[in-house]
């Protein structure tokens, strides 16, 4: 089969987007971080430590320890990936970890199980976050770079849409349950999401290819790959425009996916949004990324994927002071929130799909794109484990939130000053 834009492996490599995106969406960001937090403060509303931290710094420390293994394992695995040829392996284990996981949150059923709720958040996210390293490299093999700003677009559409559709059946099921039974409710939800993820995701898994490379498999496979990823980064530094994207690809994302994960909480403390409203705000932002994904593919074919990247910072830029001035009582300040949301949805959805199909039309032509890759999401990964720890201490020493907002834009804008010294050249 020819793997170069066959309509058949693009649609089932898109299907992945579709079965993962409702970890970030149920799992991440709306429903399971709030069931958390009932399950963890007593009848009257005081905090039940874990190992003596509060819920939220247990909570988080959860996904810095997911990141830190994503961010050791991903460089290692994915070079192994590439010296015996076999990527669908990887993501298929990453899948399995994910979706059974979120399977086993059903379980959570009582406050003497946070360690379990809290274990199985960190093995979640690093099944969410590890199989997307195999998943995009596999967008340079299957896709020319005429078509890949289209394709990447379309995964994360269609990943946006899947998760929307889910997270409505499932509120929709709480919302209606008795009230008695809204907690079992909820953690059906969870057992939902880990269905959904493991069962479209067979259609990625037995549809891919799993290319065997015409070279021998080193006996000492963990020596090799080491060997392999210096030489990679090696190879990879030699080009001065993937370097020059990976560094202002660090400090937006660094912003970016902070922003998405705080978005809510900003609404709670800062503006005094309801949870309905802040579950409104999180489908408006979904929802608005499926346009920005559509209109970002749409303008990186009319003006490039450089002008189209600066025109989504400078959007983000404006949003983020758009943050900092915003006035808690200002009778209008809920609609200026609802604005900010819709914001931030569009340029989020396009820069998130932009990125990606930017960065596999830097590389060079090899075989290796999945250790390509992996410098890609530890860039990723680390950019967004910074962002969280920079807006945790200036919330700590400001007060508030609106501080962080602000160093976030400052973050956009050097993105956007490294930005302008790159090209969309292979070198």
């Amino acid at each position: 089969m020819n793997t170069k834009d066959n309509p058949k492996l693009i649609r089932a490599w898109i299907s992945y987007d579709w079965a993962n995106s409702v970890h970030s969406l149920v799992i991440a960001s709306a429903i399971f971080p709030v069931y958390y937090t009932l399950m963890t403060y007593d009848a009257n509303d005081q905090p039940i430590k874990f190992l003596g931290l509060l819920p939220e710094s247990a909570f988080n420390f959860s996904l810095a320890i997911a990141f830190f293994f994503v961010i050791v394992l991903s460089p290692v695995l994915s070079s192994i990936a590439d010296l015996i040829g076999n990527k669908i392996k990887f993501l298929r284990f990453f899948c399995y970890l994910g979706s059974f996981s979120c399977i086993g949150m059903f379980f959570f059923t009582s406050s003497d199980l946070v360690w379990l709720a809290l274990l199985l958040n960190i093995t979640a996210s690093i099944g969410f976050w590890g199989s997307l390293v195999f998943y995009n490299a596999y967008l340079p093999e299957i896709v020319s770079d005429e078509k890949m700003d289209k394709v990447s677009a379309q995964g994360y559409m269609f990943g946006y849409i899947g998760s929307v559709l889910l997270l409505t059946i499932c509120l929709a099921m709480i919302q209606f349950a008795p009230a008695e039974k809204q907690g079992l409710f909820t953690r059906i939800s969870f057992l939902l999401t880990g269905i959904w993820w493991l069962g479209f995701g067979q259609i990625a898994l037995s549809k891919l290819p799993n290319h065997k490379y015409d070279r021998e498999i080193p006996k000492d496979i963990i020596k090799s790959s080491f060997r392999n990823l210096k030489h990679t980064f090696k190879d990879l530094n030699q080009y001065k425009n993937i370097r020059v994207f990976l560094a202002g690809f660090f400090f937006y994302s660094l912003a970016m996916q902070t922003i998405f994960l705080m978005a809510a909480m900003f609404g709670s403390s800062e503006i005094g949004m309801e949870s309905s409203e802040l579950i409104m705000t999180i489908l408006l932002i979904q929802i608005e990324a499926v346009l920005g994904a559509w209109l970002f593919s749409f303008l990186s074919g009319k003006i490039g994927n450089k002008k189209t990247l600066l025109i989504g910072i400078f959007i983000w830029i404006i949003t983020c002071i758009i943050g900092y001035l915003i006035n808690k009582n200002d009778p209008n300040v809920k609609t200026q929130f609802y604005v900010m949301a819709a914001m931030v949805g569009l340029v989020m959805g396009g820069l998130q799909a932009l990125s990606r199909s930017t960065y596999a039309k830097l590389l060079p032509e090899t075989e290796d794109t999945t250790t390509y890759f992996s410098f890609y999401d530890v860039f990723e990964k680390f950019a967004l484990f910074l962002g969280l720890v920079i807006y945790g201490l200036l919330i700590e020493y400001s007060g508030g939130m609106k501080a962080s907002a602000l160093a976030m834009g400052v973050s956009f804008a050097i993105s956007f000053v490294i930005l302008l010294f790159y090209k969309m050249e292979k070198k």
